[in-house]
């Protein structure tokens, strides 16, 4: 059997899902990852990329943005939310990704099947650029403070946001409980039954992701806290 055929078998999502049920919660082996984000990289218009990257890259980014040109370190990060996040198996999902970036997390969703969308500012050229490139549909929206998200023609199985800035992130304007009460109710309402909210968030400034009456309040509110991750499963918390 040649080698293009069986790795096209196995990355077939029934595939994938077959093999979940029988190994459980064991996580994949790293060969089968390196196989993975070896398709993804394949996936990807070199040519389109190459000059995306002729434009915006820099010698040593640091923890600026074009930092995200590292392809295969950024494809890699968001390989390993898909796998932790379940989504590497089972039925298609509608998913949102609030502050989608150059939208690598859902180009890998949309390649395994599933339906995204993204949600960003459109200050940065270079995220547009990839956004477009990577066939990612993406809704200019500013996350503010006590006003909800704008109206999207369908529900989402599952809500995302990474290494969020939108909160006042290192700045006197952090977020406190009652902004993220308002925040999270909105959220929920545009939740399928099942759905499911999962947070990342960036250091502030004294070292920890959140104040302690934000975490304390998530606690509250149903979340599971994994360091810098939040998950919410609203149906759950109700049960609760």
């Amino acid at each position: 059997m040649r080698l293009s055929h069986k790795l096209k078998k196995l990355m077939n999502p029934l595939v994938l899902r077959s093999a979940r049920q029988h190994i459980g919660v064991v996580l994949l082996s790293r060969r089968f990852v390196f196989a993975l984000d070896e398709a993804i990289f394949q996936a990807i218009d070199r040519e389109k990329f190459q000059a995306i990257y002729d434009r915006h890259a820099v010698a040593d980014p640091g923890d600026a943005w074009p930092k995200y040109l590292d392809l295969k370190r950024w494809i890699r990060t968001n390989l390993q939310r898909v796998h932790e996040l379940d989504l590497d198996w089972g039925r298609r999902k509608h998913i949102l990704d609030i502050g989608s970036g150059a939208g690598y997390f859902l180009f890998i969703c949309k390649w395994l099947g599933h339906d995204p969308l993204g949600l960003d500012i459109d200050e940065l050229p270079m995220y547009g650029e990839m956004t477009r490139v990577l066939g990612i549909p993406r809704v200019i929206w500013r996350v503010k403070a006590y006003e909800p998200l704008p109206s999207f023609d369908h529900k989402f199985d599952l809500i995302t946001a990474f290494m969020i800035c939108f909160n006042g992130h290192k700045s006197p304007a952090l977020w406190e409980p009652a902004e993220w009460s308002f925040f999270l109710d909105d959220l929920e309402t545009r939740l399928k039954p099942g759905g499911r909210i999962q947070l990342g968030f960036n250091r502030e400034s004294d070292g920890r992701f959140y104040p302690e009456s934000v975490r304390l309040y998530f606690l509250e509110r149903g979340g599971v806290i994994d360091e810098q991750r939040v998950t919410f499963h609203p149906s759950l918390a109700h049960i609760r």
